[in-house]
């Protein structure tokens, strides 16, 4: 008799609380700073003013992204707490009527009855609110809220984000700041869809096609706003 072989799996689902925040804070990073610095430019100001501009985007974006993601994917974790105190309490108030309701969710996904029933209560011996949370609620360790690991991470690409065009601040001539920042910015948005979508396992044309066009929109419409506040003031 052959020997089971173990097939080790690497799911891409356990980085999505992570990787959520990651991008998002990144890509946040790059158009509005990028944004905020084309537009600034294109009111014909100095370079240095720019460049307090586009520093000053970096500072408060960084703290606005890491405080909106805690207070964010803080109410999403208390609402799973409540959930599952709700559902411990239930478990513990009417057990006959939970191993009931988690048998009908096994059977609508097509187990029989009589099998549905044993997995239920062979479940429920095991780990009942954790079957409960999975099956009933959607709850599990991969998916589950992390207010602080979100926050960390949407802070920190951030400012990785928001320093690229910056940079290019330093390195264009104040005549080409508005193209170069401009493209080099939309560069960086199409490499950083392409890492989005490796290591979420998307496809990457797409993902990189979707970040670049809302940045050069955004930007467009910044610097249009800049032009015509720098020519009437």
């Amino acid at each position: 008799m052959p020997r089971a072989r173990h097939h080790p799996e690497t799911h891409l689902v356990s980085r999505i609380g992570w990787l959520r925040a990651a991008v998002l804070g990144a890509n946040d990073g790059i158009v509005s700073t990028a944004s905020l610095i084309v537009g600034v430019a294109a009111a014909s100001a100095a370079v240095s003013e720019v460049l307090i501009a586009g520093v000053a985007g970096l500072v408060a974006g960084a703290m606005s992204m890491a405080a909106g993601e805690y207070v964010s994917v803080s109410s999403q974790a208390d609402t799973e707490k409540a959930d599952l105190a709700r559902e411990a309490a239930e478990l513990s108030s009417q057990p006959e009527f939970e191993h009931e309701e988690l048998a009908r969710i096994y059977q609508a996904r097509g187990l029989d009855a009589g099998l549905a029933r044993q997995v239920a209560e062979q479940l429920m011996r095991s780990d009942a609110l954790g079957a409960h949370a999975r099956d009933e609620l959607g709850i599990s360790e991969a998916t589950t809220a992390r207010p602080i690991q979100a926050a960390l991470a949407s802070a920190a690409t951030f400012s990785v984000g928001a320093a690229m065009p910056l940079a290019m601040v330093l390195a264009m001539p104040r005549p080409w700041l508005v193209t170069g920042v401009s493209l080099a910015s939309l560069a960086f948005l199409a490499l950083l869809g392409a890492i989005g979508a490796k290591a979420g396992g998307a496809r990457i044309g797409r993902a990189t096609l979707r970040v670049t066009f809302w940045g050069a929109l955004a930007m467009a419409l910044t610097a249009g706003i800049g032009k015509l506040f720098g020519t009437v003031v």
